[in-house]
């Protein structure tokens, strides 16, 4: 027999692209490094192809460069580094975002973070926005083993809360995001915050669309899309 948190609606958020617009500040921090290697990028392909996914997965899939743990953490430490010098002065939620966030936890919606990010890029964005309380459980690069597309991240934070998947909506930004949700068994909220509305309206894998939260009702998104259980 299921309990109230099993009957509980999740609202899983991203956190890059999806609690504030910091992705132009990542595409610059890759740029500025990768070019330090040799490697070309084209900015536009490179946000599709790495979105929501981990800087190994991007540094050995896309560029073909694999590192060793310790090259990788220098990397890590440089890029991540460079990133948050480079978005502090502009970093904000995306609009709507802290009203959604109230009004979700008004009724009883569970709400963990589930990103790739570092945690020190997650202490820059949720302590940096003063949101880290809204939050039920936050996870990050640290605790999985697999990135999206890969619905690792997802799973294990619905598991953390006893949170059934099918109860579940994703809030992303990314297609790797979209992919993994779906492989969740999650809906999907896709916020055209990287990626133009059109190419997120066509994904298969996405059940909504909005260019960011003022566009949502945290009520009517569980109506919706059904995540209450109506028996």
């Amino acid at each position: 027999m299921e309990d109230a948190a099993d009957r509980r609606a999740a609202f899983l958020f991203d956190m890059d692209g999806t609690l504030a617009d910091t992705m132009p500040f990542h595409l610059q921090a890759w740029v500025e490094l990768v070019n330090e290697l040799g490697v070309e990028m084209e900015p536009a392909t490179f946000l599709r192809r790495t979105g929501g996914k981990m800087n190994r997965q991007i540094l050995g899939e896309v560029f073909g460069l694999p590192m060793s743990d310790a090259d990788l953490a220098l990397f890590e430490e440089r890029k991540e580094s460079l990133f948050r010098t480079l978005c502090g002065p502009h970093l904000k939620p995306i609009a709507g975002l802290t009203e959604v966030l109230a009004e979700s936890r008004r009724l009883g919606i569970a709400m963990p973070v589930a990103t790739a990010a570092g945690k020190a890029d997650r202490d820059f964005v949720l302590d940096g926005l003063d949101i880290a309380r809204s939050f039920d459980a936050v996870i990050g690069a640290e605790d999985v083993r697999n990135g999206k597309s890969h619905p690792e991240v997802f799973l294990k934070v619905a598991g953390a809360l006893r949170v059934d998947p099918s109860r579940c909506v994703v809030f992303e930004d990314a297609i790797s995001g979209f992919e993994a949700a779906d492989r969740a068994g999650m809906k999907v909220v896709g916020l055209a915050t990287t990626l133009p509305a059109r190419e997120l309206q066509g994904h298969a894998a996405v059940n909504c669309t909005g260019r960011d939260y003022g566009q949502l009702q945290p009520q009517a998104l569980v109506d919706a899309l059904r995540l209450r259980d109506t028996t």
